[in-house]
């Protein structure tokens, strides 16, 4: 149309979703961050999957597994007629295949090989069936190499090429219900509906995601329809959406997941090397001021990293007070003192100055940075802020080039802390705080072993109480999920894991215009 600003429909059956940043990677061995996850659980796929309603297993790529009496061999069945999204077929030997990528050494898999250390081998039976076996039992065995597992082509991958920088970390082929479409970096990743799939095709047909860190302009966009779904902060659930012509066009859901919120700080730097001090930084904090003034107090305060509604969390351990008068002397025992009167604390000729980071776009994080560096100058201590983008801030991570990080957790239900507390994840886990203590380490090894969850979750009370006296991390608050979603979807049910779109249904809307 001549002369008309003319912006063509899209399908209504596109479900048009929100990443806070640009994916780190499009890898499932390499990818450590939520947005990556966000896009790859429609792609790739595991022999098992947990089940939304009732965190059961359920097969998947695997029709059924045996698991040996003590618990030390696992054997799967694969599923015949699962085709990679190229047409190749999927095989035991890829199955094996990406246990030896996470295993290899030279591959950035620590997060994955630690829940995997234990295992002794894994063998080919037959063109059907992949066995298993460990040295020792684990509680989360099956779980892990079941659920935990992704699966990745091995003709794709075993080219030659780099592992870690391999060109299918941007054009990924898994053998999920959606397949890769288009990756424009900082703008967006499209994916569209794998007409091949073995499984029940969704009734949605596309998933494009769009980058969008500011979460301000996400409500926006999602308010003019030009996303269909997106999280809400607390106080957009709270104030900013719930009017009634909101209301009309979307749903809202709460629910609880297992996470928490953080900060960590780096206790091989010189600064937060001693209990004291980081007990400091706590009591300098007003945890429950700021849950109810940022977060509009839709959460909970904690006192470690084992989610607030399990058997696992040590309720019986009180949260340190905001006291900073008390700071004032831990800082002082811990030999925290304005030696040059330049106005701030020095300890050994090194002032307390330190930087904190935290991911570009998140806004909670910001604010927390700015009441932390007002609370610590008004005693002598000089915090620096730093957004940074996700993947520089999780290479600075990894080489654990870093003071204070601001970052959450998000957890299974069935928890196993080993990857984040245990002293041997320290050089390629993601223990980036350098917290070592035998007595976890132990603990954490037992737990593992122990397949009365009665018995394991009395020794994680135990880590529990140890890390809450060690205090390596603030630890701030665990928050439910709000999310909000356009009413054009149908069938979205809220269960214990969340919303599973591949069971929603779509009525259709004529009106839709492509972004």
């Amino acid at each position: 149309m001549v002369g008309c600003d003319f912006k063509p429909k899209r399908s209504p059956y596109v479900l048009v979703n929100r990443l806070g940043d640009n994916p780190a990677t499009l890898n499932p061995i390499l990818a450590t961050d939520a947005e990556s996850s966000s896009v790859l659980e429609y792609v790739y796929e595991t022999l098992l999957k947990t089940d939304y309603k009732t965190l059961e297993l359920q097969p998947m790529l695997a029709e059924k597994w045996d698991v040996s009496d003590d618990h030390l061999t696992y054997i799967f069945t694969i599923r015949k007629g699962v085709t990679w999204q190229d047409g190749v077929p999927f095989t035991v030997d890829d199955v094996i295949y990406s246990f030896e990528r996470i295993q290899d050494p030279k591959v950035d898999a620590g997060r994955l090989r630690s829940y995997l250390v234990d295992v002794l081998s894994v063998k080919k039976i037959n063109d059907d069936q992949v066995e298993f076996k460990y040295k020792k039992p684990y509680f989360k065995a099956l779980e892990i190499i079941g659920a935990g597992m992704p699966i990745i082509p091995k003709h794709i991958f075993d080219n030659g090429e780099d592992f870690n920088t391999h060109s299918a970390d941007r054009k990924p082929i898994g053998t999920g219900p959606f397949k890769f479409k288009e990756w424009e970096t900082g703008q967006k990743v499209e994916l569209e509906r794998y007409d091949g799939y073995w499984g029940k095709h969704p009734e949605i047909s596309g998933i494009v995601f769009k980058v969008i860190p500011n979460s301000t302009v996400a409500l926006q966009l999602l308010k003019k329809g030009d996303l269909d779904i997106n999280g809400l902060r607390a106080i957009q659930w709270a104030k900013q959406t719930e009017s009634k012509v909101f209301n009309d066009k979307f749903n809202k859901y709460h629910y609880w997941i297992p996470n928490f919120a953080y900060i960590g700080w780096n206790l091989k730097k010189p600064y937060f090397k001693d209990r004291k001090t980081r007990i400091a930084m706590t009591m300098l904090l007003n945890r429950q001021e700021i849950l109810d003034k940022l977060l509009f107090n839709q959460g909970e305060v904690v006192t470690g990293c084992f989610y607030k509604f399990s058997n696992a969390y040590n309720h019986d351990l009180a949260p340190y007070a905001y006291d900073p008068e008390e700071a004032k002397k831990l800082l002082k025992e811990a030999g925290w003192a304005d030696t040059n009167k330049d106005g701030i604390l020095d300890r050994n000729g090194i002032p307390f100055i330190f930087t904190y980071i935290y991911p570009t776009g998140s806004t909670f994080s910001r604010s927390l940075g700015l009441i932390l560096r007002q609370n610590l100058y008004k005693i002598g201590i000089e915090v620096k802020l730093m957004p940074m983008e996700w993947a520089a801030m999780l290479g600075r991570m990894r080489d654990r080039d870093f003071d204070a990080v601001s970052l959450a957790w998000s957890l299974g239900f069935n928890q196993d802390p080993y990857q984040v507390w245990h002293s041997t994840q320290i050089k390629e886990g993601s223990n980036y705080i350098g917290f070592e203590n035998k007595e976890v380490d132990k603990l954490l090894e037992q737990a593992r072993v122990q397949f009365d969850p009665k018995k394991r979750d009395e020794i994680y009370r135990k880590v529990h109480e140890i890390i809450h006296y060690e205090e390596p991390y603030t630890f701030l608050f665990t928050t439910p999920n709000m999310i909000a979603v356009s009413k054009r979807f149908t069938n979205v049910q809220q269960y214990k894991a969340g919303l599973d779109i591949l069971e929603w249904g779509v009525t259709p809307v004529h009106n839709l215009i492509q972004w």
